[in-house]
């Protein structure tokens, strides 16, 4: 834990220029040396040719020294203990590692004890945002009562007490009926379902299915059993003309339907998390806890199916699918292990794998990482644009280090990345041109803002 949380410190009154810095702008498809104005908490202008022999007087400035500045990450799958499992991670720790990861916006899942299918827990979560003063924090609503899959949550009022889509977490709709009836229930006010697509029969295994599984005498769930329910999804889209976000897609024939759906002009979007494309099921073959999943890590060609799938936009968005777990749910034989792993602070530098592979470039990651999610759910933020929140990242891309979980702000560190080599780290991460976290490497260059 090399930088420092900020919470104490007011929006600067005034503006303040981000000068020297590579801009990274996800909407124009560009890089470029440039700048960064911000006033009163807002973007007032931005360009390459902005404050070139630096910025007037009077503007407090920042120099990047040339390091990377980008929209602020719109992390859409987060889940956190509070209220319920607070022993695990609470609202206010999973928005100190937000804050380390370079994560302005988060999306609560609804699996909580109680799950979110009451308003008065989507504005349980405003109120505690508004307290912690850190990242942004939404809510999803849960998309059936008790997350049982059998009865719809009262959708209209969880809408208008903020919930940003309807999900049942983790939980897969077995019945196609209840999904149906949602679709159409939903399209009367253009809502979003997310949905897993797991079906429950078959994915109950403690692994991919496969040779590693065979080898380790785990059960297995096949990697079929994805795809199954998106094609169904995928029908039940046809039949109510609804919108559905099928979420962590891993595996190769579920990234072929979506394409094939989405040719067809079909309302579907989807994400994956970089489990699935920076992981394969050879991570668990030590029986190693962090790296059960749900879904499970698939094999390696799966994997390279998702990577193309980031690659050709067929899979729209990048979350971190933060889950934290504590030590009696992982220090256990792997088959009594609970599926899960923290996120948050490896979310960009895992991400950035893909950079530094050339399979995308640092603006067509920024569009899965913060521009596509803030447009799928509606936020104001992940672009670069007149008049937007200033909600902004600064990252260096060379920074090379090794994941050490003892390192990380997490409440619990169940991380599947443990001991991983990376390149790439947040230097700073501003909430509505206020400065919510810095390395204490670019404290000094920060310190104006």
């Amino acid at each position: 834990m090399s930088g420092n949380v900020i919470r104490t410190a007011p929006p600067h009154a005034g503006s303040t220029a981000y000068i020297n810095a590579r801009i990274v702008d996800p909407v124009a498809n560009a890089e470029y040396l440039g700048a960064v104005l911000i006033s009163d908490g807002r973007i007032a202008d931005f360009g390459p040719n902005l404050f070139a022999s630096g910025a007037p007087y009077g503007i407090q400035s920042v120099d990047c020294g040339g390091l990377y500045l980008a929209p602020g990450i719109v992390d859409a799958r987060v889940h956190t203990g509070e209220p319920g499992e607070e022993h695990k991670e609470t609202l206010e720790s999973a928005g100190i590692a937000a804050a380390a990861g370079g994560i302005t916006s988060m999306v609560l899942l609804p699996d909580n004890d109680p799950p979110f299918d009451d308003a008065s827990l989507i504005e349980f979560v405003a109120r505690r945002a508004r307290q912690i003063k850190l990242t942004n924090m939404y809510a999803y609503a849960a998309l059936t009562v008790g997350l049982e899959g059998q009865h719809l949550s009262e959708m209209g009022l969880l809408a208008e007490a903020g919930a940003l889509a309807f999900t049942d977490a983790d939980h897969a709709i077995g019945n196609a009926q209840v999904l149906r009836r949602a679709l159409y229930y939903a399209k009367a006010f253009d809502a979003l379902i997310i949905h897993l697509p797991q079906e429950p029969t078959l994915s109950g295994g403690n692994m991919t299915s496969g040779e590693m599984a065979t080898r380790m005498g785990l059960s297995g769930s096949p990697p079929l059993a994805e795809v199954m329910l998106v094609e169904r999804d995928i029908r039940l889209v046809e039949m109510t003309g609804g919108r559905l976000h099928l979420t962590k897609i891993s595996t190769a024939e579920s990234v072929k339907a979506i394409a094939a759906a989405k040719a067809r002009g079909l309302r579907i979007t989807c994400d994956t998390a970089p489990a699935y494309f920076a992981l394969n099921d050879l991570a668990v073959g030590d029986y190693r806890t962090f790296g059960k999943l749900m879904p499970p890590l698939r094999s390696e060609s799966d994997r390279l199916a998702v990577v193309q799938g980031l690659a050709d936009g067929t899979i729209d968005t990048i979350v971190s699918d933060h889950r934290p777990q504590d030590q009696d749910s992982k220090r256990v034989p792997f088959a009594q292990a609970l599926p899960g792993g923290i996120g948050l602070e490896t979310l960009l530098p895992v991400s950035l794998d893909l950079v530094h592979n050339r399979q995308l470039t640092l603006p067509q990651l920024f569009r899965r990482l913060s521009t596509a999610p803030a447009a799928l759910l509606n936020l104001p933020g992940g672009k670069l644009a007149k008049g937007a929140p200033a909600d902004l990242v600064v990252f260096d891309t060379d920074y090379a280090y090794k994941i050490d979980r003892d390192d990380l702000w997490s409440k619990t560190k169940n991380s599947p990345f443990d001991e991983r080599p990376v390149q790439g780290r947040v230097m700073a991460t501003i909430v509505a041109g206020r400065t919510i976290y810095r390395e204490d490497s670019f404290a000094d260059k920060a310190a104006a803002a």
